[in-house]
């Protein structure tokens, strides 16, 4: 069976590229495109495809609007987002419930795409229920803060929480550690620090450990079968990953 294909994408040669390599794929068929968001709401309301490539920054309704609207009208179409970004990546692999894919779209990493779709499409539920949990993920991600206070001596200085490595809490203390900048959080606890940073990028690998998983240099094999993380810091610091969130690390790293 042809799946029915349908590209979103304000960019006319991004779009073209796509809808391009989806003509080289066997079982595919192009259903249409669309230029925005509300041109992607309609087309899906009226090809019902079967999926759906996706950009995520568009002017007027974004990928995630366009997503939250396919929820609320009950469509059945399976999401694929594409995009230049990779910072929503880990949720939408996490949450298993669309496919993701970067700009420029590689022809296997798509295919491989479709193959997932197909599989889902055979054996799966619909998915309105996982559209909408990565949706919500995405959503909340965007009401992160971009950067967080370390104080160091005297002084306060602002960093991106994408530079942070890594926070560890010692006694009532929680250190904060990125490439350039040592010192401490406000923050009395790392739940409090962790609830304003990415939860798709930083892990609570340890009750006393939060790490950015981006800036992870190595896995060592514990005892136990268990792990510790060497952190890109320049001191090679070891971070202890507990039993709780040791299947987690070896599902996402596939170890």
């Amino acid at each position: 069976m042809d799946l029915k294909a349908l590209v979103v994408d304000d960019e006319q040669l991004a779009r073209d590229e796509l809808c391009f390599q989806l003509g080289q794929i066997g079982g595919v068929e192009l259903a249409g495109h669309a230029e925005n968001g509300i041109e992607a709401v309609e087309s899906i309301q009226r090809l019902r495809p079967d999926i759906v490539f996706l950009d995520i920054q568009m002017p007027g309704l974004s990928g995630f609007e366009v997503a939250r609207r396919v929820v609320a009208k009950g469509l059945q179409s399976h999401i694929i987002f594409v995009t230049a970004f990779d910072q929503y990546a880990i949720e939408a692999f996490e949450v298993n419930a669309v496919d993701y894919l970067l700009k420029p779209v590689d022809a296997a990493r798509l295919d491989q795409a479709i193959q997932r779709a197909r599989h889902r499409i055979e054996t799966e539920a619909p998915l309105n229920e996982r559209i909408e949990k990565i949706v919500k993920l995405m959503g909340d991600r965007q009401q992160h803060r971009g950067q967080v206070a370390v104080k160091v001596g005297e002084r306060f200085l602002l960093v991106q929480t994408d530079d942070v490595i890594h926070a560890s809490l010692n006694g009532d203390t929680i250190s904060i550690v990125t490439g350039q900048v040592t010192g401490t959080s406000s923050y009395r606890t790392l739940d409090e620090l962790q609830a304003n940073l990415d939860p798709g990028i930083f892990w609570r690998v340890h009750r006393s450990h939060l790490v950015n998983i981006n800036k992870i240099k190595e896995i060592v094999p514990w005892f136990s079968r268990n792990y510790i993380l060497r952190m890109k810091d320049g001191k090679g610091t070891e971070i202890p990953v507990s039993r709780s969130q040791t299947k987690r690390l070896r599902d996402y790293l596939k170890l």
